[in-house]
């Protein structure tokens, strides 16, 4: 499209794999293009080319994804709703963040999701959960290495248009401590690592 001003790319294990991903939701419902790679190569390619033809490349999995928009009015609105919600769920940010620990390193509202309740994204320099999976394959045969060079904290990022969200943000102003709040959080963040392609530590 026109107003596309990257180009964005996932990388996975299978063209499934990747189509299924959280992480292409708003992208699908803005009419983003997405470049799908699959190839191991692809991995190595990508993480050398940051340009092509003068558009960024952005990998969808990643931190600090911008999806742009059509013009300035439309991202000063965009940006000024996003705000909001990082104010309204502040609280459950944090009492998710308590939940986890060590598990994450931080928890943030999401642009990228449209209807899923979260995504587990890598840090911006930091490896995809395909590199994860073709290095662990290729070198890592102790699975206690592989914890101690591939535990790397994720980002969890919340969907604020999404009902369980949305019903957790209440339990939390209520009480952070409220044990269903607690147990979601690890069954949420579970279901994310697997949905984004990472491994269950025990699975």
């Amino acid at each position: 499209p026109a107003h596309q001003k990257a180009i964005y790319y996932i990388t996975g294990e299978s063209m499934t794999a990747v189509a299924q991903s959280p992480a292409l939701e708003r992208l699908r419902a803005s009419g983003l293009e997405v470049l799908y790679l699959v190839d191991p190569i692809d991995e190595y390619v990508v993480g050398r080319l940051e340009t092509y033809r003068g558009k960024p490349l952005q990998c969808v999995t990643k931190e600090g994804l911008d999806l742009g928009a059509a013009d300035n009015s439309t991202a000063a609105e965009a940006e000024a709703a996003l705000e909001r919600a990082r104010a309204e769920y502040e609280p459950l940010c944090a009492a998710l963040k308590k939940a986890l620990g060590d598990r994450v390193d931080k928890v943030a509202v999401s642009t990228r999701l449209a209807s899923s309740p979260c995504v587990l994204v890598s840090s911006q320099y930091g490896w995809s959960a395909n590199m994860e999976r073709i290095v662990k394959a290729q070198a890592l045969r102790d699975s206690g290495a592989a914890r101690a060079v591939f535990g790397a904290r994720k980002t969890l990022e919340i969907n604020p248009d999404n009902a369980i969200i949305a019903d957790l943000l209440r339990r939390a102003q209520g009480d952070a401590d409220d044990p269903t709040v607690q147990e979601l959080a690890h069954l949420l963040f579970e279901t994310a690592l697997i949905e984004s392609g990472f491994s269950l530590d025990e699975p």
